[in-house]
C-alpha cells in the first residue's frame, strides 16, 4: 500500500481519485510545524501540498520513502526543486487547472472596464442614481492579446464570439496557428499602435519586464483599455498612471501588481479610472479542484510506475546514462538560449543533432536542457528541464533530434538549428573541451571559438576594413570595455561577424548606435544566466 500524506487544506473532492484508489491510504494532517512533519514523513510515499506547506531539504532528507510531491496549484516556490531532483524526488504541478478560470477572470474585467460596472455599483450602494456612466461595446474592437499561450489562446476564442478582430502576439506562434484560432498576427508594436483594448497574457521576463511602458504609451489610441491579469511589472505602472492622466488610455484593470501586495499609497488603488482585484485569477471552486484533482491523478500514475507529466524538476535517469550526459547540460542549456536571442522569427522546429560520442547516448534528458535554452528567453522560470518537450508541443513547435558520424574534428559534438517559418534559420553547433570547457564553434556558417558566459555581443556586418576600429571606438565612447573579440568570415569583403566578451550589459541606446555605423547590419545583446 502507497501512503499519501495531504499536509494543507484541499477538498475531498479534489483528491478522490486517491481515496478511492485500492492501493492509496489517504492521511490528512494540515498546519505541521517542519519539525512536526519532518517526524512523520518517513512513512509516507508521496505528499501532497497548496502553498501553505514550506517543502524544505530537511523534510526531504527525512522523507525516506517519498517518491512525488504534489502541488495542487502551479507556482512550487515553498518546494525546495534542487534537493528534490538531488533525491530523485518527482516535483509536479498543475499548470492547466488554472487556465479557462484566469482566463474568464480576464474577460469580466475587460467588460467591467468597458462598461464601469464597478464605479457605478459603488455610487449606486452609496445612494446616488447615476447614469452618466458612458461605456463602449466590445463588438467591432481590435483586442490585442499579447501572449498566446493556454489562457491567451482562450481569452481570444472568447472574444471571437463577442464579434472582435483579434490581434495576437506571441514570439512562438506560427501563421498556421494563428490562422486556426482566427487570430492575426501582429508584433507588439502593431498592438500597441491599433487595438483598442490589450490583454496581457505572459511571463514576467527580463524581456517582458515593462513590454509595456512611455514608448509604448505614446503611440498607442486615444481612449484605449489594458488588461493585466498575468504578472506584475508586465506592465510600467507609473507610465500606465501617467498615460491615463494624459488622455491616452481610458482606463485599466489589473489583477497583478508588481509588489504584492501593493503599499497602501499606490497609484493605482485611488484611481477612478482603474479597477482592481487581489489576485484572483485563479480563485474560484471549480480551478481550486481541477488542479487536486489533476495533480491527485499524477500522483497515482508516479506511484504506480505509469507514464506521467507536468513534472517541474528531472525525473529520475539511469545512472549510467547521468554520468555520461551530466557534463553537456549546461553546455546544451547555453546553446540553445543563445541560439534563441541571435532569432527573432516564430520558430516552428528545434533541430538537434549529437556527433561523436553523444550519439551513442541516449540523449533525451539533454534535449530537454536545449529546449529549455531555446524556450527560456521568453517563458523565463516558467520553463524547466520537464515541461519544456510539453510548452515546445503546445506551441506547435516540433523537436527533431538526429545523430551525425561527422563530429567536425571534435569528440563531442551539439548542433542546433531554429527554424523558421520565412528560412531564416540560425544555427549554433557547441563542444566540451577537456581543457577549456564549454565553447561555441560555430554561429551560422562562420566557425567560432567562443566562451558561452557572460555577456556577450553579436554583431554581422559587411567585411570592410576599419569596421573593428569603429565599434571598439564606440563601445570606448559608451564606457564599455571589451574583454576578447571573435571574428568569422567567408570570404574577403562578403557577410562577416564579430562576437565581443564585455563587461557588463549593453544597452539599448548603445546597440542602436552601433548599428548606425556604416556596413553594420544587427548588433545584439546575448546573455547567459549563471
Amino acid at each position: 500500500m502507497f501512503k499519501v500524506l495531504v499536509s494543507d487544506p484541499i477538498s475531498d473532492l479534489g483528491i478522490q481519485q486517491l481515496m478511492d484508489a485500492s492501493d492509496v491510504v489517504v492521511e490528512k494532517k494540515t498546519g505541521l510545524s517542519e519539525d512536526e512533519l519532518i517526524q512523520i514523513i518517513p512513512d509516507y510515499d508521496a505528499l501532497l501540498v497548496r502553498s501553505q506547506t514550506k517543502v524544505t531539504e530537511k523534510i526531504m532528507e527525512a522523507g525516506t520513502n517519498l517518491k512525488v510531491i504534489g502541488r495542487a496549484g502551479v507556482g512550487v516556490d515553498n518546494i525546495n526543486l534542487d534537493a528534490a531532483t538531488k533525491r530523485g524526488i518527482i516535483v509536479i504541478n498543475a499548470p492547466d487547472g488554472n487556465t479557462i478560470t484566469t482566463c474568464e477572470h480576464a474577460f469580466a474585467m475587460m467588460m467591467a472596464l468597458a462598461r464601469h460596472i464597478p464605479q457605478a455599483y459603488a455610487k449606486t450602494i452609496q445612494g446616488t442614481w447615476d447614469r452618466k456612466f458612458l461605456g463602449v461595446e466590445l463588438r467591432n474592437k481590435k483586442l490585442g492579446v499579447l501572449g498566446m499561450g493556454r489562457i491567451g489562446s482562450e481569452v481570444a476564442k472568447r472574444a471571437k464570439a463577442f464579434g472582435m478582430d483579434i490581434l495576437g502576439f506571441d514570439p512562438f506562434m506560427t501563421e498556421e496557428r494563428a490562422e486556426k484560432l482566427g487570430v492575426k498576427l501582429a508584433t507588439v508594436d502593431e498592438i500597441v499602435r491599433n487595438a483598442d483594448f490589450i490583454t496581457v497574457h505572459t511571463p514576467l521576463t527580463p524581456e517582458t519586464k515593462h513590454m509595456i511602458s512611455r514608448p509604448q504609451f505614446e503611440v498607442m489610441k486615444k481612449g484605449m483599455r489594458i488588461i493585466n491579469c498575468a504578472r506584475g511589472g508586465v506592465v510600467d505602472e507609473q507610465a500606465l498612471v501617467e498615460a491615463i492622466d494624459q488622455g491616452i488610455v481610458a482606463g485599466a484593470a489589473f489583477d497583478v501588481f508588481e509588489q504584492e501586495p501593493p503599499a497602501a499609497d499606490h497609484p493605482f488603488l485611488n484611481n477612478p479610472k482603474i479597477i482592481v482585484t487581489p489576485h484572483l485569477g485563479a480563485s474560484t471552486v471549480e480551478a481550486q479542484e481541477n488542479v487536486a484533482i489533476d495533480v491527485s491523478e499524477q500522483v497515482l500514475h508516479i506511484l504506480r510506475n505509469e507514464p506521467f507529466k507536468n513534472a517541474v524538476n528531472m525525473p529520475p535517469v539511469a545512472a549510467s546514462v547521468m554520468n555520461k550526459l551530466q557534463p553537456f547540460f549546461e553546455l546544451g542549456e547555453k546553446i540553445g538560449a543563445f541560439a534563441a536571442q541571435l532569432n527573432n522569427q516564430a520558430v516552428h522546429e528545434i533541430h538537434v543533432e549529437y556527433a561523436g560520442d553523444l550519439a551513442e547516448v541516449d540523449t533525451q534528458p539533454l534535449t530537454r536542457y536545449i529546449i529549455k535554452g531555446v524556450l527560456s528567453r521568453h517563458f523565463g522560470n516558467d520553463v524547466n528541464i520537464v515541461n519544456s518537450v510539453h510548452l515546445a508541443k503546445v506551441r506547435d513547435i516540433d523537436v527533431v533530434v538526429s545523430q551525425s558520424s561527422a563530429s567536425k574534428g571534435f569528440t563531442n559534438r551539439i548542433s542546433v538549428t531554429l527554424k523558421t517559418e520565412d528560412g531564416k534559420d540560425r544555427r549554433i553547433a557547441g563542444t566540451l573541451l577537456k581543457e577549456y570547457g564549454a565553447r561555441i564553434v560555430r554561429i551560422d556558417k562562420f566557425p567560432v571559438d567562443i566562451a558561452p558566459e557572460g555577456n556577450l555581443i553579436f554583431i554581422s556586418h559587411n567585411d570592410k576594413p576599419g569596421i573593428v576600429g569603429s565599434v571598439g571606438t564606440l563601445l570606448g565612447k559608451n564606457d564599455v570595455n571589451i574583454a576578447s573579440m571573435q571574428v568569422g568570415r567567408k570570404i574577403i569583403g562578403g557577410e562577416a561577424i564579430m562576437v565581443l566578451t564585455v563587461d557588463k550589459t549593453v544597452s539599448k541606446e548603445v546597440l542602436d548606435e552601433l548599428v548606425s555605423l556604416q556596413e553594420l547590419n544587427t548588433a545584439l545583446q546575448i546573455e547567459f544566466k549563471s
